[in-house]
């Protein structure tokens, strides 16, 4: 009951054409993504810090990420893919980072290529990518420094966010395989999944690829495993639902001054004693 079991990242991509991730930023959200058949779930940084109501700026430390990430992993029979930003640092910052997210029991951890710190990809301000070589070369480390096989590391470059183009997006993306990534993530805010295709004509498959679709919801999984994708990270939509539902709740209740026409919409104490696992609990004084 209280030390769960879950395969590694690495094993449950090989055993999937299409892995889908949804996000989560507690261990109750990454509950709910399991429950409803996702693969695996992304300790995503926008939502970790978005549940302090902080921005998604390199302002929370690599410790209380990973404690983020840690607790929602200890929940789960799913593995955690942890977003580890720029890797908090240099290439000691990001040794230190993979051997303290192994340690927690994560197998896989993503690393996108902007300078520390970093703003949020959808916001306003600076987006400058660090040049390849340096970022290389923080793959270099994280993969030298790691001490199991099994553990992963997706590569993200944020080229289409910055405006580089999708022939930088390719280059890097070549750069970040050759010095050992496990995979990559081509990020982009486009409306339409237009460019991200660009990306994946330009590709030759030589390690697996991770999309985000945040801005282009319109791409059915069908059509993403057509097209060759192996990851699809369904980024920020649980929280997003969670924020619209408990704000039409809120209003509810201070307008109508009871709950009584909200109980019949809103999930049981029940229901969050089985999510608890509360009966298992309870055996322990049986």
């Amino acid at each position: 009951m209280l030390k769960r079991s879950y395969p590694s990242f690495r094993s449950v991509l090989a055993a999937h054409d299409v892995v889908r991730l949804a996000g989560a930023h507690h261990a109750l959200s990454g509950v709910l993504a399991q429950e409803a058949g996702f693969q695996a779930v992304w300790s995503s940084s926008l939502e970790v810090s978005a549940s302090r109501c902080l921005p998604d700026a390199s302002i929370l430390s690599m410790t209380e990420y990973l404690e983020a990430a840690a607790n929602i992993q200890k929940a789960l029979d799913i593995p955690v893919v942890a977003d580890v930003d720029t890797g908090y640092g240099g290439n000691y910052n990001v040794a230190h980072m993979v051997h303290e997210f192994e340690s927690a029991g994560i197998t896989a951890v993503c690393m996108e290529d902007k300078l520390f710190p970093k703003m949020n990809s959808f916001a306003n301000g600076d987006q400058t990518l660090l040049d390849i070589p340096a970022f290389a070369g923080k793959i270099q480390t994280a993969k030298a420094v790691q001490s199991t096989e099994d553990f992963f590391f997706i590569a993200r470059t944020e080229a289409l966010i910055s405006g580089a183009g999708v022939e930088e997006a390719v280059n890097r993306c070549n750069a970040y395989a050759d010095a050992g990534a496990d995979a990559v993530l081509i990020h982009s805010k486009a409306r339409t999944k237009d460019e991200v295709v660009s990306f994946l004509d330009r590709w030759d498959n030589r390690v697996p690829v991770v999309i985000v679709p945040t801005t282009y919801p319109d791409w059915h999984i069908d059509e993403v495993r057509a097209a060759g994708v192996s990851v699809v990270i369904y980024a920020n939509q649980g929280m997003r639902a969670a924020l619209s539902a408990m704000r039409d709740a809120y209003r509810a209740i201070y307008e109508a001054g009871d709950t009584t026409a909200l109980e019949s919409e809103i999930a049981s104490v029940r229901d969050i004693f089985d999510l608890q696992r509360m009966a298992d609990w309870q055996k322990l004084d049986a």
